[in-house]
C-alpha cells in the first residue's frame, strides 16, 4: 500500500506523514513504556486487527521509528522497541496527553476500553516537578492486575511497568476507582475512604503524593 502524504515541505506535515495514520501514534504510546511483544500490543489496542497491526509495525520499522528486539531472559521472545527517533516522540505524546486531560477527556463512554497500564505514561503527563523538589521516593502502584512504579528524584520522575525493588510507599486501587479518579469523579483519599484503594509506607512520601501527580483542570471546547 502506498504511503499517503501531505506533499508539503513542512516539518509538521512531514511528521504527520510518518505518524499521522490511525493507530500509529498509539503504537508509539505503547512502546514508550518499553519493548512489547506483538500479542501484548494487540491486547492493549483492542479494535486493532492483526493485519493492520502488522502493517503499522512494518511502517514504523521501515521509517526508522521502531525495531525488532529479543526480550532478555527468562522471556527470550521477539518484541518491538522504539529507536532513538521513536523515543524522541515521547514529549509530543505526553503533550497530547496533557492537552487531552484538559480539553478532551470528560466522562468515560460506555464503549471505551480502559487499560491500567496506560497509567505509566499518565503519571508522567501529570507529574508536577516543583512539588518534588528535595524528594527522593519510590512509589509502587497496584492498579487492578497491573503493577507499576514511579521513582521520584528531586524534581524528576521515572515511571516503569512492574514492581519496585524497595518501594517507600505502596498504593493499591481498583481499576474502576482509578478510572473514576482519572475522570475526576473521585479522589485518591475518597477511594481510600470508600474501600476501593489502600496506601501504606513512609508517612512523608504518602503525605507528598497528592501534590506530585496533578490532573489539570478540565476546560470546555465550546465557545460563546
Amino acid at each position: 500500500m502506498e504511503q499517503r502524504t501531505y506533499n508539503q515541505y513542512c516539518a509538521t506535515a512531514r511528521t504527520l506523514d510518518l505518524v499521522g495514520e490511525r493507530w500509529t501514534l498509539l503504537l508509539i504510546r505503547e512502546l514508550l513504556t518499553g519493548p512489547k511483544r506483538f500479542g501484548g500490543l494487540q491486547a492493549s489496542l483492542q479494535g486493532l486487527g492483526t493485519g493492520l497491526l502488522a502493517s503499522r509495525l512494518k511502517h514504523l520499522e521501515r521509517e526508522g521509528l521502531a525495531r525488532k528486539v529479543t526480550l532478555p531472559p527468562p522471556a527470550r521472545t521477539p518484541a518491538y522497541a522504539l529507536t532513538e527517533a521513536g523515543e524522541e516522540l515521547g514529549p509530543a505524546v505526553l503533550a497530547l496527553a496533557r492537552w487531552g486531560l484538559t480539553w478532551a477527556m470528560g466522562e468515560r463512554r460506555a464503549d471505551e476500553t480502559f487499560h491500567a497500564g496506560w497509567a505509566v505514561l499518565g503519571l508522567r503527563a501529570c507529574f508536577a516537578p516543583e512539588a518534588a523538589v528535595g524528594l527522593r521516593a519510590v512509589y509502587e502502584f497496584h492498579v487492578g492486575d497491573e503493577v507499576l512504579h514511579a521513582r521520584v528524584d528531586d524534581g524528576t520522575v521515572e515511571t516503569i511497568h512492574g514492581p519496585a525493588q524497595y518501594p517507600d510507599a505502596t498504593i493499591t486501587i481498583t481499576e474502576e476507582a482509578f478510572a473514576a479518579v482519572t475522570a475526576r469523579r473521585l479522589t485518591l483519599s475518597g477511594a481510600i475512604e470508600a474501600g476501593a484503594a489502600a496506601a501504606k509506607g513512609d508517612e512523608e512520601a504518602l503525605r507528598r503524593l497528592p501534590g506530585l501527580f496533578r490532573l489539570p483542570a478540565p476546560r470546555s471546547r465550546e465557545t460563546d
